[in-house]
C-alpha cells in the first residue's frame, strides 16, 4: 500500500495542545475528519486542516489516489524547539518562560488498495475545441460532487464534546 506523508514543523502551539485535536482523528476517514476539524474550537484545528488538505492534494496529484479511499494512519505531534524568554521576578531574579512549539507529521494510507483515481484528461484530449474544454470541465464538477452523505446520521464525535468540556463531571 502507497502511503502519504506531508509534515509541519515549528507549529507555534504547545505540543499537549495539538495532541488533543490529533489523538481524535486517528483512524478515521479524510472526508470524515475535514468535518469534525471545522466544528473543534481550538487554535491548532487551521494549521492541521491545512496540513491535511496539502497530503490529501499530494496523494491526488503525484499518486493519483481517490480523496474518499484515504485515511489517517497517523498523526504524530512532537515536541518542537522551545524558545525561551524571560520575565522578571520577585527580589531582582528572572524566570524563564519556554515558548514551546510543535513537530507534526501526518500519514495517508488507502483503506481498498490500488484503488486509483480515472484520467479525467484523456477524456479532454479525445474531444477538441474550446467548448469541448468546457464541457470537461463541467462533467468533472459533476462527478466531484456526484458523493453524497447520508442526511441526519448521527456523528461519532461524542468523544470530542467529553475531552473539550470545561467543566469536571
Amino acid at each position: 500500500m502507497t502511503q502519504v506523508k506531508a509534515q509541519l514543523n515549528g507549529l507555534r502551539i504547545a505540543p499537549r495542545k495539538v495532541r488533543a485535536v490529533t489523538n481524535l482523528l486517528k483512524g478515521k476517514d479524510v472526508v470524515y475528519a475535514l468535518n469534525q476539524m471545522e466544528f473543534f474550537m481550538k487554535r491548532s484545528v487551521l494549521p492541521l486542516i491545512k496540513l491535511l488538505n496539502s497530503a490529501i492534494a499530494n496523494a491526488e496529484n503525484n499518486f493519483s489516489m481517490v480523496k474518499n479511499n484515504l485515511y489517517i494512519k497517523e498523526f504524530l505531534v512532537d515536541e518542537g524547539i522551545k524558545l525561551k524568554r524571560f520575565r522578571p521576578k520577585a527580589q531582582g531574579r528572572a524566570g524563564e518562560i519556554q515558548k514551546k512549539t510543535s513537530r507534526v507529521r501526518l500519514v495517508l494510507d488507502e483503506r481498498v488498495a490500488g484503488l486509483k483515481r480515472q484520467a479525467t484528461e484523456k477524456k479532454a484530449k479525445e474531444k477538441t475545441g474550446p467548448i469541448a474544454e468546457e464541457s470537461t470541465k463541467t462533467e468533472i464538477k459533476r462527478h466531484e460532487h456526484e458523493v453524497k452523505t447520508e442526511i441526519g446520521k448521527k456523528s461519532e464525535g461524542s468523544i470530542a464534546r467529553r475531552l473539550f468540556r470545561r467543566k469536571q463531571v
